[in-house]
């Protein structure tokens, strides 16, 4: 098998149809319109006008300017403004995908990741009531120690700090030792 055969196979083994359904759904939720019947999850995508409305509807004019016509270039731009928008909407940058793995189709296991991280962005927007993808995030866990709880972890001494508590490896022979010849 090629490498280029192994490497796609791989890439289409990440895919969960469930997830792609999951996001559809949400999508559709959100845009208040069904995907074309017939279409690949994918196809429709595709082109970014869908994305460009998702994020515009949870956040009004992120994307000022979506191309419906124009080719490749200004659906990549589409692509590319979504993008944009979402890093600006709270989503981390290396939970975004690549323009290519979209509109080429290279990894869409990756789209569908984004998707779900928007999803949970939109958990930490008061002003969005839903409906929601994916697990709610954890917010911080604050503790409080008291001062003699801080005094007492100053005097713990950690393997981690370089300690290894008198253990040394001496006498330990792993296999044969090493024979010089000369003359040789």
């Amino acid at each position: 098998m090629s490498l280029e055969r192994a490497v796609r196979a791989k890439i289409a083994g990440k895919r969960n149809p469930q997830m792609d359904k999951e996001a559809q759904e949400w999508i559709e939720a959100i845009l208040g319109e069904k995907f074309p019947a017939g279409q690949a999850y994918e196809d429709v995508l595709k082109d970014g006008q869908v994305l460009c409305n998702l994020i515009n509807k949870l956040q009004p004019n992120s994307v000022p300017k979506i191309n419906s016509s124009g080719g490749q270039f200004k659906f990549m731009e589409n692509i590319n403004n979504f993008q944009k928008a979402l890093k600006d909407y709270g989503v981390a940058d290396i939970d975004v995908f690549q323009t290519v793995d979209l509109y080429e189709k290279k990894d869409i296991a990756t789209v569908t990741n984004t998707i779900f991280a928007l999803g949970r962005a939109c958990y930490k927007h008061a002003d969005f009531k839903g409906p929601f993808l994916g697990p709610k995030p954890a917010d911080e866990c604050k503790r409080d120690f008291t001062e003699e709880q801080l005094k007492a972890g100053q005097t713990i001494v950690g393997l981690q700090a370089g300690s290894n508590k008198g253990a040394t490896q001496a006498g330990q022979n792993i296999g044969a030792g090493r024979k010089i010849l000369l003359g040789k």
